[in-house]
């Protein structure tokens, strides 16, 4: 399978601070959220110690027997938090595909410091479950701080991806950042073990899909069996691991707000060529604006000839019930 070309974004002249740097950054970034959706950035300022002590701790996880896993499974369909076991979730339901689970398994958690006790927001009946309880394993020692750490990595770069999609979209350098005070996004670690019993008809690593948020943070890594993204034509391409960099995707929040100038790309996770493969570990950041942000079409993205496309929605109403979809009936045991 042919690679495909995802742009590769250096994010330095943006922190430099030049209006010729930030303009030559936004421009970058706009052709490639309108032609693949897709690109990668570098120069992002996550420090490599960061994600390396995400990475070890995450598959130390997953390397502990099923039974303490399930020790923090996840509570209920429509939480995307802690434990997801192999067999539980089936990324095709989101575009209204029925393939059969995916061959994975997952760690998630949402916002780590949501105040409690906060009726007039983050307790009240339409916050749920964007700000439910994350739950943590105990084992291995140091895992709650090393996802922390990324969370506080992954929070900074979101505002500086946020402000540059809103210089790009010529709107003013805050806007969307506006909308991400009380965001309610999600880290899940996914690890993807080799494939001792042959994958069911039609079954993949992740079925394809789009996410459903605002736009997706990845941090993969080189292994066969990876991310590959369908181009216009309908053809699939593999995604390059960009080691020193993270690949970003719109999502389909971000595609309703700015009229599909930006795309929210099909997606999936194949399976290994051959002989099962190697184990595969990818950390996915999504990001999410307030769970009662009002998606409609920016004031930059709709003309006479070009009205809005999409009646507005809460980043609530839209996501909530598509993702409890995911949920399969019946894990697998790993």
């Amino acid at each position: 399978m042919p690679s495909f070309a995802f742009p590769v974004i250096d994010l330095a002249p943006w922190h430099a601070g030049t209006h010729a740097g930030c303009r030559a950054v936004a421009e970058r970034v706009r052709t490639a959220c309108e032609t693949t959706g897709f690109f990668a950035v570098i120069g992002h300022r996550v420090q490599p110690d960061t994600i390396e002590a995400m990475r070890s701790a995450s598959r130390a996880f997953f390397d502990l027997p099923l039974v303490r896993k399930m020790e923090v499974a996840r509570p209920r369909p429509e939480q995307n938090r802690a434990y997801h076991a192999e067999g539980t979730e089936t990324l095709a339901r989101l575009a209204g595909n029925e393939t059969l689970p995916d061959y994975k398994e997952v760690f998630a958690i949402g916002p780590p410091d949501v105040p409690d006790g906060d009726p007039w927001y983050h307790s009240r009946p339409g916050a749920y479950p964007n700000y439910a309880a994350n739950l943590w394993p105990t084992n291995p020692p140091g895992f709650e701080a090393a996802w922390r750490s990324y969370w506080t990595a992954m929070e900074d770069l979101q505002d500086t991806i946020c402000r540059v999609f809103a210089l790009s979209l010529d709107l003013p350098e805050d806007w969307f950042v506006r909308h991400l005070a009380r965001h309610c996004s999600m880290l899940r670690a996914l690890n993807y073990p080799a494939q001792s019993v042959p994958p069911g008809p039609g079954q993949l690593r992740a079925g394809a899909h789009t996410d459903l948020g605002m736009l997706t943070i990845l941090k993969n890594e080189s292994a066969d069996g990876g991310l590959e993204v369908r181009a216009l034509d309908g053809s699939w391409h593999e995604a390059p691991p960009v080691e020193e960099g993270f690949i970003v995707n719109i999502g389909d929040l971000l595609m309703r707000w700015s009229n599909d100038r930006f795309r929210s790309t099909l997606h999936r996770v194949a399976n290994p060529r051959a002989g099962g493969g190697a184990r595969r570990l990818s950390i996915a950041y999504f990001v999410a604006p307030a769970y009662d942000s009002l998606i409609e079409c920016l004031p930059t993205c709709s003309t006479v000839d070009r009205p809005a496309k999409y009646p507005p929605v809460t980043v609530a109403d839209y996501r909530n019930a598509r993702f409890a979809r995911t949920a399969a009936p019946n894990p697998v045991a790993a």
